[in-house]
């Protein structure tokens, strides 16, 4: 059995009862710190990080061909880089210049990275 003793000054001294959480508590109390760490991790990864605009030029330089009558990227991309693969080639070209498709029309004007230019 406990007894309050008096303190000091005379006036007895007062337990304060320990705080006790229930399961339910627990599972609030998670939730409340796990909620706000779970949004921040897919907002990051919605934003994936951000592209930023800046002035320095683009590291990739870069030639223009006009594609011919009956030529398609997979050709023009075998005269321009005879030794390099061309499926590399090709996935250079159409990242560059932004193409939905491999698909080219007479008369476009292609950007090809130097690296495969002559």
């Amino acid at each position: 059995m406990s007894v309050a003793r008096p303190a000091t000054n005379g006036t007895p001294l007062q337990h304060t009862p320990r705080l006790r959480i229930t399961r339910r508590g627990y599972a609030l109390l998670t939730i409340l710190v796990a909620a706000p760490l779970v949004i921040a991790a897919f907002g990051l990864a919605l934003n994936g990080g951000g592209a930023s605009a800046g002035v320095d030029a683009s590291s990739v330089t870069f030639a223009h061909v006009t594609v011919q009558p009956g030529e398609s990227l997979w050709q023009l991309a075998g005269e321009i880089a005879p030794s390099s693969d061309p499926r590399d080639v090709v996935s250079d070209i159409v990242q560059l210049n932004q193409l939905g498709s491999t698909e080219v029309q007479p008369g476009q004007s292609l950007a090809v990275p130097l690296k495969y230019s002559h």
